[in-house]
């Protein structure tokens, strides 16, 4: 991340690219998974330095889900918020399989509503 450019270099960094790599392929929990490895490696540093690698982390992710909202919404004509909203309906009825499966279902019923044209 950004911590060379404050002096900070962590052990095993190539280690941590690749399981940061492989973790990303699988959605939510590969983000859990690599966040961790990067905090308790960051953690041995120092708890300041965990800390900040945690803040980046987090900040980075989301804004990694606005990014994505943004570019899968204008594939399914529709807004970032729509989707969001979507997202987080869906995860508090469904749990992970909600959130998952959010933005397919909200294509499909937006789909239908312009079709019948209910919206």
């Amino acid at each position: 991340a950004a911590l060379p450019l404050f002096g900070v270099h962590l052990p095993l960094t190539k280690t941590m690219i690749v399981v940061t790599f492989v973790a990303g392929l699988l959605p939510v929990v590969g983000n859990l998974v690599s966040n961790s490895v990067i905090f308790v490696v960051s953690l041995a540093h120092s708890p300041g330095v965990a800390i900040s690698s945690l803040a980046f982390l987090v900040l980075i992710h989301k804004l990694e889900y606005f990014l994505n909202a943004r570019i899968v919404g204008a594939e399914i004509r529709a807004r970032a918020w729509e989707l969001l909203t979507a997202m987080l309906l869906m995860e508090s009825a469904f749990g992970l399989a909600g959130l998952v499966a959010a933005p397919i279902c909200y294509a499909w019923l937006k789909d239908e509503l312009v079709s019948r044209r209910l919206i």
